[in-house]
């Protein structure tokens, strides 16, 4: 066998193990911490992950579907502040992701999956099938720019709460707005305001 194409396979080895591996970590140190509280003045909850690949051999909660804007073992916390009433803000943080690039993220009905639709459309205070209604006004969203280091962080309040199951996750968007193609999505176990 020639030598360059021995080198060439070794190297693709060792890329495909890095990459198995770097999975692996990111989904063994899957969730940093998971906390809620409810209490006279509300419900508060932080939840972090680190994002591996939906075939990584232990799963995570935060999942990558396009490696080169969301790496595995990229890390991303979401945190829920509601109050009394329901007044909600969400604040997002993330470190890992390309530097420089911009993200559309928004909160979504459903769990994350393997698929990336798996997380179903976007949470809206007021559902509709109406296209003006994909707007942060009536959805959480918590687009960024990731900084020279691939930092980024948001946050959205609205004076209304998450109805009970509609609100399991966070993805995000190769690109701000209302839409994009999903890059990467974190479950995320939010509050909601209890029917009256």
């Amino acid at each position: 066998m020639p030598d360059g194409q021995r080198d060439g396979w070794a190297r693709e080895a060792v890329e495909t193990m890095a990459g198995l591996c770097a999975g692996a970590l990111a989904a063994a140190v899957l969730v940093t911490g998971t906390a809620g509280a409810t209490g006279a003045d509300g419900y508060s909850m932080r939840t972090a992950a680190r994002f591996a690949p939906p075939t990584a051999f232990v799963p995570s909660a935060a999942v990558t579907y396009d490696r080169k804007l969301v790496p595995a073992a990229s890390w991303i916390e979401v945190r829920q502040r509601m109050r009394a009433g329901g007044a909600t803000t969400v604040k997002l943080r993330v470190t890992g992701l390309k530097p420089g690039h911009t993200y559309g993220v928004h909160v979504h009905r459903k769990p994350c999956g393997a698929d990336p639709a798996a997380a179903g459309g976007h949470y809206q205070h007021r559902p509709s099938g109406d296209p003006a209604a994909v707007n942060p006004h009536n959805e959480v969203w918590l687009d960024f720019q990731a900084d020279e280091r691939g930092r980024g962080a948001a946050s959205a309040r609205h004076d209304w709460g998450f109805r009970r199951g509609e609100a399991s996750s966070v993805v995000l968007h190769d690109e701000p707005g209302g839409s994009g193609a999903r890059v990467g999505c974190f479950t995320v176990p939010f509050g909601w305001v209890a029917a009256k």
